[in-house]
């Protein structure tokens, strides 16, 4: 890794007057030009985060990092980063021109650089022409285009998000997606976004960390969360999923809902408990005698792209099937799978205890893949002979 831009050292905010701890012992490191997403529920302690980032809140405990140097007791105005509020937070009484020119006012920057300055960024942000315009009549998503316009104009080390799209229309909400990942990229400044919605941040991100009760539950890549969730919280807190109790006979041997299937998991121990999950649009529809489970469907509702079917097999668990085909309410049906789409999750297993055991696992297979190489040459020399 990189050296890190951003670094979180055993950072924890507890909240004296009502005595809350709305981070618990947070660590982190955050590498230049990616985009970031801060993901949870409201309480979860991901705009905690961000203030204390920004400087707006302090840290009760732990150390800040920002290239190298310790910024807990620098104040906001000298930390090289921008805050986007979900309200904007813009002046009112001045234009366009004007909310976007403040930062470098406030430098003492020459007006014709930055009349070239505030030129360019508007045009990044798709608003030349607006410089006159009043802040009054603009739409919100034109709003939110000024603020980032102004969080980007100093060219900061890092900017700073929180759920700065949550009040857009559905519509406009996904065009930001878009236009916000294009200028991160472009212009190779670290983004933290902070967000609940979990498919803004899987559409988003580079990196992902869910956040739940003021921790990191889990961190990684949009695939590796949405594929590998560590938990039944990040399983369900990230798209739709199909949960049972399991017992993880062996390696790459998985019982439930009464049968013993391939999987492609390992590294546990013998008959563990463990939770499986399978997502709705890994489920295929079959004839039942050619499905691996046997349900019957119990509703339906079309979603655009796919039928949301909801079922029931013969122990009582219900199964959410996502397919283009339309299945008839009442009629018993086969589903089927490969092993591949069974994900499998132990009990109350830490983020770092998932990575050392998923670390260890691949080390062994490596070992032992080595040793069949290494066999099977020795046995390519001794036919040659």
């Amino acid at each position: 890794m990189k050296k890190p831009i951003i670094e979180f050292k055993n950072v924890s905010k507890v909240f004296e007057d009502s005595n809350t701890k709305v981070l618990k012992d947070i660590n982190f490191e955050l590498e230049e030009g990616k985009f970031y997403t801060l993901l949870g529920a409201s309480g979860s302690g991901k705009s905690t985060i961000l203030n204390i980032i920004a400087g707006l809140l302090d840290a009760t405990t732990g150390d800040i990092m920002l290239d190298g140097v310790r910024i807990n007791d620098i104040p906001t105005n000298k930390r090289d980063v921008h805050t986007v509020f979900q309200s904007y937070a813009l002046f009112p009484h001045m234009n366009v021109f004007e909310n976007v020119a403040f930062p470098l006012r406030l430098r003492n920057i020459d007006k014709k650089e930055i009349e070239q300055r505030v030129a360019e960024v508007l045009k990044m942000v798709q608003l030349e022409g607006y410089e006159k315009r009043s802040i009054r009549k603009l739409s919100g998503g034109q709003r939110q285009r000024v603020a980032i316009a102004r969080a980007i104009i100093n060219q900061p080390r890092v900017v700073l998000l929180d759920e700065p799209l949550s009040a857009l229309d559905l519509k406009l909400r996904t065009d930001m997606q878009y236009e916000l990942r294009e200028l991160q990229q472009r212009l190779g400044i670290t983004f933290v976004f902070v967000t609940h919605d979990q498919e803004e941040a899987l559409a988003m991100s580079d990196w992902i960390f869910v956040m739940n009760d003021g921790e990191i539950v889990q961190s990684g890549t949009p695939v590796d969360i949405y594929d590998e969730p560590i938990n039944h919280f990040v399983a369900t807190f990230i798209g739709e999923s199909n949960i049972l109790p399991g017992t993880m006979i062996e390696d790459y041997l998985v019982e439930f809902n009464g049968k013993r299937l391939e999987a492609v998991d390992g590294g546990m121990k013998p008959n563990e408990p463990v939770e499986v999950v399978i997502r709705p649009e890994d489920l295929r529809i079959t004839l039942p005698e050619e499905g691996k489970l046997q349900v019957k469907v119990d509703t339906q509702l079309f979603r655009g792209v796919h039928y949301e079917i909801i079922a029931y097999d013969e122990l009582g668990n219900e199964w959410m099937i996502h397919s283009t085909r339309k299945a008839i309410v009442g009629e018993e049906i086969g589903l089927d799978f490969e092993p591949e789409d069974i994900h499998i999750m132990r009990l109350n297993e830490t983020e770092e205890e998932f990575d050392a055991r998923i670390e260890e696992y691949v080390e062994i297979e490596e070992q032992e893949a080595g040793l069949i190489n290494a066999i099977e040459e020795e046995r390519d020399e001794e036919n040659k002979l």
